[in-house]
């Protein structure tokens, strides 16, 4: 046994990439990707026109586009089948892709290119005008644009490249550019568009390959299915399905906006088996006036906030299959999922949901799970009742964060596991429930809010004199940013805000989604004893105000 080794015939580095080239030679007729446009247009590929077309854009990015091995290219754009391919075409190139999360504002976006170093941006043509104002803001080399034609984009001075011209003028015989080794960095997400202090979570080839196989597996996927991207690529290379569809040889149904009459067509003309997405789509779904029941089974696999029980009874009684899960960037997508137990269907649909609506245990991806005590790391009662931080460990955690060596260090520690910062409690059968958030994260839509960057533009206000920031539960996007203030003394009675105008004045200065919907003033916030805000009576505050009614767009 001692003289066994590694050796070249069992060390090939793990890559999700690999997928492609096995799903052009067993699916190579089969459908790829699906995609109808806003004008009705239809779009469809087969396996192996996407391997060719994604040999052809690598080989562009490489030659044309000068990019060498591990630069960063990033890519602004919605699912459509360009955003596809390029999870393929960027990495096969050598380079690190780089998805921009699509609600960001344009100083957001100039931070995260500047943060990343990037030296090319993929652009769909619907966001040129921001991408032309964060690059503004770049003072120095710019990344180039090359932009992703719709029927309706028109032509800039500062487009370098089109995207089906790059296709166009690629070799296909392109050797693609392997990982040297499965630990070379292959994906770089940012978990939030802060300007101030961006955090780039950097992936390598072998997360991402364990993380699309394991979700496959807990998911029970079968070959060929097809899906529906009602999950954003850009939000952490959708739970890395981006690549596990190459390995079963799935349809790519791609939707450039999700709203009910495009998804529920879609599932209909396309005959849609699985979908992911955070509770807020189900809610949308399950809500759509014109809404009947599906004429088969849809698989839905959800994330983030837990959805309330009384959306799990209508979705699931208009066909929808949902799977309740939890995962983070730092681990490349879903490893906690409430695996179904088949005793569990005799119980009565209120129990029913609310079991669905735990996170649940570890996927056979993730090596280890624990709910712990942040202070001493040792493991909580499973009770269901005491406190901890939820901790992880397993092949698809993150390398690091890019640029922050003390960010990096404060998540991963000694001790050996990656700390999320999510508060949970462990039950007695060894399922976990999320019940609150560390540093005060709010869940809106699937997206995370920094209630510290939303608190630092209301204190940039004139008239504000305090301001904290929790969520509050909103019926449509599950929960939405709250903000409480006091105001100066010294304001005007004429001076005074409005709610509106102090909302307004934050959508001026944020992206949208990080807008509080609603604004609460007050005399003077609550303290402790050392003076720190009791953000703890504000959430119960808030709480009491009951949920926000219907869709706040």
């Amino acid at each position: 046994m001692d003289l066994l080794h590694p050796s070249n015939p069992n060390s090939s580095p793990l890559t999700p990439l690999s997928f492609l080239e096995r799903a052009a030679a067993v699916y190579g007729d089969s459908t790829s990707i699906s995609y109808c446009n806003a004008n009705a247009a239809t779009t469809s590929f087969t396996w192996s026109q996407t391997r060719h077309r994604c040999l052809r854009l690598a080989s562009s990015i490489a030659s044309l586009l000068g990019t060498a091995r591990g630069q960063v290219v990033s890519v602004l754009a919605p699912n459509v089948p360009a955003m596809y391919e390029l999870h393929f075409a960027i990495p096969m190139a050598g380079a690190i892709l780089n998805t921009l999360n699509t609600r960001l504002d344009a100083r957001s976006i100039a931070a995260l290119l500047l943060h990343a170093g990037s030296r090319i941006l993929f652009l769909d043509s619907h966001f040129l005008p921001i991408a032309l104002q964060a690059l503004s803001l770049i003072p120095h080399q710019p990344p180039k644009l090359v932009l992703i034609a719709d029927d309706e984009s028109t032509g800039s001075p500062a487009v370098a490249e089109s995207y089906e011209g790059l296709v166009e003028r690629g070799d296909q015989q392109f050797k693609w550019v392997g990982p040297e080794s499965e630990w070379d960095p292959m994906t770089l997400n940012y978990t939030s568009g802060t300007t101030s202090s961006p955090k780039g979570v950097v992936h390598c080839h072998r997360s991402t390959f364990i993380m699309a196989v394991d979700s496959l597996i807990e998911w029970s996927v079968p070959k060929q299915p097809v899906y529906l991207w009602t999950l954003p690529m850009f939000h952490s290379n959708g739970w890395c399905f981006t690549w596990g569809m190459a390995a079963v040889g799935g349809t790519n149904v791609c939707l450039r906006k999700v709203d009910p009459p495009a998804v529920y067509a879609a599932i209909q003309r396309d005959r849609v088996t699985h979908m992911c997405g955070a509770p807020v789509i189900l809610n949308m779904l399950s809500n759509f006036p014109a809404v009947r029941p599906l004429p088969l089974p849809v698989q839905f696999l959800t994330g983030g906030a837990p959805p309330p029980p009384a959306v799990l009874l209508k979705t699931e009684s208009l066909g929808f299959v949902v799977t309740h899960g939890y995962g983070m960037t730092e681990v490349a997508g879903v490893v906690v999922s409430c695996a179904w137990k088949q005793r569990w269907n005799s119980l009565p649909a209120t129990e029913r949901a609310r079991l669905k609506a735990r996170q649940g245990v570890r996927t056979i991806g993730m090596a280890e799970l624990d709910v712990v005590n942040p202070a001493t790391g040792t493991s909580v009662k499973r009770d269901g009742q005491s406190l901890g931080e939820i901790v992880l460990r397993g092949g698809s955690v993150m390398l690091g964060y890019l640029k922050d060596p003390e960010a990096t260090a404060k998540c991963m520690k000694p001790d050996g596991w990656l700390y999320t910062g999510d508060v949970a409690v462990m039950h007695p059968d060894g399922y976990l429930e999320i019940k609150d958030r560390l540093k005060d994260v709010i869940i809106t839509g699937g997206e995370n809010v920094s209630s510290v960057e939303v608190e630092s533009v209301l204190y940039s206000h004139p008239a504000v004199n305090e301001a904290a920031v929790v969520a509050r539960p909103d019926e449509f996007w599950g929960e939405t940013p709250c903000a409480f203030v006091s105001l100066n003394q010294t304001v005007a009675q004429t001076q005074i805000p409005t709610e509106k105008e102090v909302i307004e004045f934050c959508r001026a200065r944020l992206p949208h989604y990080m807008v509080p919907r609603t604004v609460v003033f007050k005399d003077e916030l609550p303290k402790t004893a050392t003076g720190k805000i009791q953000k703890t009576m504000l959430r119960e505050n808030a709480k009491a105000m009951g949920s926000i009614q219907g869709s706040r767009l």
